[in-house]
């Protein structure tokens, strides 16, 4: 078990009379040397409350023993009130803006469930572990007083600065506080000024935000990059792995790619297709336990940030020694398959090898060497007749797919473009076409195959699963789209991937479709990490798992020193006894810092957004409304696929607003989700991250 205040915490929650410290060191398996950590541990806890230490015992406060104490997760909601996110899996717990002011989006806390005016809400008890330790934020001055407003939060808090310290840096500069103490009620927030970033916000001030926000490492440990330059860069081709040096695979990848992971190659067999799925072989580098491993897990994943990726491992790794680049003998793992023209795997080989990649492709250069364009078939000739097999066998596999009910969630995705001074000017969509297509169903069916390997032979394993939505969700979801002026049905029994399938497919084609994919996709739990095979409901798969990207997801790294067990039947008793527990804090590390990347990422590129909104003010967009409250409409600018809000206030007549099928109702006008609307960019607030929208028009 890993040494962490909530692993500390869940220990004494079973003694309850209390342990001295030997004991709970004793329960982390400690050696002398790592008993300093455990009391650092032991002193914060103490610090905040939530541990009481007397008579030589350590043990929870008796008010934190309540059994109908809910645990959760802060979600801020920029009109001031929050959710909270119970860990338990039931429906979310509204949060006042009353609780809120004292709250960070993504503390973890405990709370009591209470009715108020007959709604359920959570009454904050305890913050359990705090999600930002140093932000970024806006040096201000208040009559004689200095604070720091921070930014990109979107409940406004201000961290107090001593006055002798403020007056080193100018009013009005962008620095990175560390919060020393956090905001209770009738305690201000106070913190000190570790950096200064200027006065004005440029990309990499963005990147040091959201960095800073979310807790991300900037830099590798001395150690773990000493451990990167020290490993060697040689290539050697030994019994043990297959050479396939001579074969033509190729990577695919976005042009913006710095590190590729995957190349695939394939061979047509009569009516079958031999298919490679060829993985960098990062578990061959890095070593359990290793500086680097630790670094790793501690990461979860790659952070990619605008013009900067916060790399899971040291660069040398990352983008040298692992990033699978043409003609350079590279070490991988390859998972063969023979795939027969129903899209069904029927003959497969899991091996280390050597591979050598012939091309580096971006997606636009695959199709258009597909669509036979003179130019690039001139220019890779040997890569025409591969790429045309595994079009036909991308179709087949999305085919089977379609049928057994995967569900596409295929939202609109955008791309900020850059000038030479890095600075953003414009976003565009991101188009997904069949080159990306290709790759996307290669690697899943690898993904499938290798876990199925597992599952079948019953030994420990890192799955990625996705459990089925609850049916008063889907329940919901039938009836937004009911609202919508759709026919629907609500589902009979057990929901299956297919329902979800058909409601979307109505929408394929509507102004309204991507509204539709997101609710759908808000239906759905989160897929996440698991040593317990359930399934994953989306892909409508009974066994998955994360194969193919091990030097961004350290889920993966994993699953190859698995694999690798297995193939060479290394397994001990030992490791069957103890592995499903290591794999257990594993998975659960790994889902906990993928969340944190998807929200960092998205967050970012939303300041950036709002940079280039700056400009656009006065402009008039179209837009699709996105979410109907008492105190205004939600619409997302289609164009930049970003929400702003519509305030109530600012029009000319009463609404009523009816909370059950999400509209406001007016005496001339009538807001309903999907509606397509006509708006003009009022205000944008980079620092608050919100867009003041004002109504033009409506389609009818």
């Amino acid at each position: 078990m890993e040494l962490t205040q909530e692993n500390v915490l869940e220990v004494l929650r079973k003694h309850k009379k209390g342990l001295f410290f030997k004991q709970i060191a004793k329960s982390f398996k400690l050696e002398k040397k790592e008993e300093k950590q455990l009391k650092k541990i032991l002193k914060k806890l103490q610090k905040n409350k939530t541990i009481v230490y007397s008579k030589g015992l350590y043990k929870i406060r008796k008010e934190l023993e309540k059994e109908n104490l809910i645990k959760g997760k802060v979600e801020a909601h920029e009109s001031g009130f929050g959710f909270l996110i119970r860990e338990d899996g039931e429906p979310d717990l509204f949060i006042p803006p009353i609780e809120m002011q004292y709250l960070f989006d993504g503390d973890i806390v405990l709370a009591e469930e209470k009715i108020y005016r007959g709604k359920k809400e959570a009454k904050i008890i305890k913050v359990l572990e705090r999600r930002v330790k140093t932000a970024v934020g806006k040096l201000q001055k208040e009559k004689d007083r200095y604070f720091v407003h921070l930014l990109d939060f979107v409940i406004p808090h201000k961290i107090y600065i001593n006055k002798k310290e403020a007056k080193k840096y100018p009013v009005g500069n962008y620095v990175v506080v560390e919060i020393l103490r956090y905001p209770e009620r009738n305690v201000e927030a106070k913190g000190k000024i570790i950096k200064d970033l200027g006065n004005v916000k440029n990309t990499q001030t963005v990147a040091e935000i959201v960095a800073r926000k979310y807790d991300l490492p900037l830099t590798h440990s001395e150690e773990a990059l000493k451990e990167a330059e020290k490993l060697p860069s040689t290539v050697k081709i030994t019994k043990n792995r297959k050479d396939l040096t001579h074969q033509i695979c190729f990577t695919i990848d976005p042009e913006s790619a710095r590190d590729h992971d995957d190349a695939v190659a394939i061979e047509k067999e009569g009516e079958n297709y031999r298919l490679y799925v060829h993985i960098a072989d990062v578990s061959h580098y890095v070593k359990e336990g290793s500086a680097i491993d630790r670094e790793a897990f501690q990461r979860g994943n790659t952070y990619y940030l605008p013009e900067r990726a916060l790399h899971m491992l040291p660069e040398r790794l990352a983008s040298d020694l692992c990033s699978l680049r043409p003609f350079e003998k590279k070490y991988a793992f390859t998972c063969e398959m023979l795939i027969n023209k129903k899209g069904e795997v029927i003959d497969y080989k899991i091996y280390e090898s050597v591979i050598e990649s012939k091309a580096k492709l971006t997606y636009d250069q695959a199709l258009v060497i597909i669509l036979g364009e003179p130019e690039y078939v001139k220019a890779f000739p040997n890569l025409v007749e591969p790429l045309k097999n595994m079009e036909e066998l991308a179709k087949i596999l999305m085919k089977a797919k379609e049928d057994r009910g995967s569900i596409d969630f295929d939202l609109p995705e955008s791309e900020i473009l850059f000038n030479e001074n890095g600075d953003p000017y414009d976003v565009v969509p991101y188009e997904r076409h069949l080159a990306h297509r290709i790759i996307e169903e290669f690697m899943i069916i690898a993904n499938e195959t290798v876990a199925k390997h597992m599952e079948k032979n019953n030994l420990p394993f890192i799955y990625r699963v996705h459990e089925k939505p609850k049916i008063d969700k889907v329940n919901a979801f039938v009836e937004l789209m009911a609202g919508l002026g759709y026919k629907v049905d609500y589902p009979k029994g057990d929901v299956e991937p297919k329902f979800i399938q058909k409601l979307i497919e109505m929408a394929v084609g509507t102004p309204e479709e991507s509204l539709v994919r997101f609710l759908a996709l808000r239906t759905m739990k989160q897929a996440k990490y698991s040593p317990e095979n359930i399934g994953h409901f989306g892909l409508a798969s009974d066994c998955y798992t994360h194969f193919t990207s091990p030097i961004r997801r350290y889920a993966d790294i994993w699953v190859h020193r698995l694999l690798k067990k297995a193939i060479k039947k290394k397994f001990t008793k030992k490791d069957l006894e103890e592995l499903p527990k290591k794999l257990y804090t594993i998975a659960e590390q790994c889902s906990k810092m993928e969340r944190v990347a998807d929200d960092a990422e998205r967050d970012a590129l939303d300041i950036l957004k709002l940079r280039i909104l700056k400009e656009k003010v006065g402009e008039e967009f179209e837009g699709i409304v996105t979410g109907v409250m008492s105190f205004g409409v939600f619409v997302e600018i289609e164009r930049y696929i970003i929400e702003g809000l519509i305030p109530i206030t600012s029009f000319n007549e009463k609404f009523r607003y009816e909370e059950k099928s999400h509209q406001l109702v007016g005496e001339k006008l009538r807001f309903r989700l999907g509606d397509k609307v006509r708006v003009r960019i009022v205000k944008v607030d980079e620092d608050s991250k919100k867009i003041d929208l004002e109504f033009v028009s409506k389609e009818a």
